[in-house]
């Protein structure tokens, strides 16, 4: 049974789906202003983690993420660069898509921009306004009047009297209540704006993922997430703006789901105090895959510390992981000598495969997941080394089921898909081939020196070599 933390309700829920063998999902995606930054890169790798584990529990999955092409902080770095709002926007999600590529993010089945999806907004401030949640005033602004909203506070906990206002709200003495917010910005000098009922214009921040998350997947759907920092305002806010638009019993996201903050040493990131880092920046050190990684050792509810001592633990961590996924494939590769050895290492196989799932199941806890990922691992290392030293004859029919079950765990935590590089005509494995001939040539002339000094340039320029009863093997660090 898959159990959740709802954060409307503050408590682990049993799943259950709005339709059956379906489940849908809604994510806030990114203002593309400016590279993304380690920070925005956790809840898109949470959420490919989720969508994963969903689509092999058997569900049929749709998923939405956004992009917030229409912003002051998008608008500002357009005029300052003098060129269109257009332009740094399509910038940034290219730089998007580069970095979570190299994160081995899946796409979104549809990813619905601000600009693309004016009518829906539009439409939507028109109801609320009909149905007096909302206002006009003389300058062309429309304001959410936050006390028709009986529930107003019911996701964050908070009551109306003691909230603040939040960060992308402006002070405007024509609002009827302080926290009234934004639906549509009259139109100002320098800056993007649409044709509306109410005067030529753009939206307000909120409301623009209320309309395309009801676009696409309807007036109610499963799951609605992003990080900590959007339960208030903009979580809060999407509520109040869906809800009375949307009539029957069934209305918007059933279940809230909100991952925690990125600390750098353990305090906020921010570029004031030079702590802020891009995931451009991070994958010039470290491959994409050892960043998922390091996001997915810990529970997604938790905070997680960014350093570059845990980000080398976990360059560690995923290449003994690594060394027993080649192990694997190598072992996959001999002949069947059916001696039934791997029978017992298939029974802890399927062990650490239902551990797996239960740990899944409990709000995708994917920090105790891949320890039992480990656990498979160690297993797998030990038959290795009891087949290559003879002690062992090679099961293939079991292991085979073994290393599927290897696969489909790494497959959900989304490991070892990066596609490794191929030299033009095999030229590196070439020269691999003939540095290790020269090692081996080096250590039966007893020269352990030169044998030395070849294997320790390797390892510094990230090639392993591992001497087995077979000869001497090599493999990226």
């Amino acid at each position: 049974m898959l159990t959740v933390y709802n954060t409307m309700t503050r408590k682990k829920e049993e799943f259950r789906p709005l339709r059956a063998g379906e489940v849908s999902i809604y994510c806030c995606g990114v203002t593309p202003y400016n590279d993304p930054h380690i920070g925005n890169a956790r809840p898109f790798v949470t959420w490919d983690v989720i969508r994963r584990y969903l689509a092999r529990k058997g569900y049929k999955v749709r998923y939405i993420q956004n992009f917030t092409d229409v912003d002051d902080k998008i608008i500002h770095a357009a005029n300052r660069e003098g060129v269109t709002w257009k332009d740094i926007s399509d910038r940034y999600i290219a730089a998007y898509f580069k970095a979570m590529d190299a994160l081995n993010v899946r796409r979104a089945d549809v990813f619905p921009r601000v600009s693309e999806t004016m009518e829906d907004i539009q439409r939507m401030i028109g109801t609320l306004i009909e149905r007096g949640y909302a206002y006009v005033t003389e300058a062309g602004d429309v304001y959410y009047r936050v006390e028709a909203f009986d529930h107003y506070g019911c996701l964050s906990g908070r009551s109306l009297d003691d909230m603040e206002a939040g960060a992308r709200v402006e002070v405007n003495e024509t609002k009827e209540h302080p926290m009234d917010f934004a639906l549509w910005k009259a139109a100002k000098p320098g800056e993007p704006s649409w044709e509306s009922p109410w005067g030529k214009g753009r939206p307000g921040w909120h409301i623009e993922c209320s309309a395309m998350s009801v676009k696409y997947l309807g007036d109610a759907f499963d799951f609605h997430g992003g990080g900590n920092d959007l339960i208030f305002p903009h979580h809060e806010n999407e509520i109040a703006q869906a809800e009375p638009c949307i009539d029957g019993d069934e209305k918007f996201a059933r279940y809230w789901l909100h991952n925690g903050f990125i600390t750098i040493d353990n305090e906020k990131m921010s570029k004031s105090k030079n702590n802020f880092f891009t995931v451009k920046d991070i994958l010039e050190k470290y491959a994409g895959e050892v960043v998922r990684f390091f996001i997915v050792q810990t529970h997604y509810r938790s905070p997680l510390d960014f350093t570059d001592e845990r980000l080398a633990e976990a360059k560690t961590s995923l290449a003994r992981l690594k060394n027993s996924w080649d192990n694997a494939a190598e072992l996959s590769s001999r002949k069947d000598e059916g001696a039934g050895s791997a029978k017992s290492l298939l029974a802890a196989a399927m062990e650490a495969k239902a551990a797996f799932y239960e740990a899944m199941d409990d709000d995708f806890n994917t920090a105790l997941a891949i320890s039992h990922l480990f656990s498979l691992s160690k297993e797998i290392n030990i038959y290795y080394n009891e087949v290559t030293t003879g002690a062992a004859a090679f099961d293939a029919a079991n292991f085979a089921k073994v290393r599927a079950v290897y696969a489909e765990m790494a497959e959900v935590i989304g490991i070892f898909e990066a596609k490794e590089e191929k030299a033009d005509d095999g030229l590196v494995d070439s020269l691999m081939e003939l540095l290790l001939n020269l090692r081996q040539k080096a250590r039966e002339e007893k020269n352990w020196a030169l044998a030395d000094h070849l294997r320790d340039e390797l390892k510094a320029r990230g090639v392993v070599i591992e001497d087995t009863p077979q000869g001497a093997r090599w493999k990226r660090a």
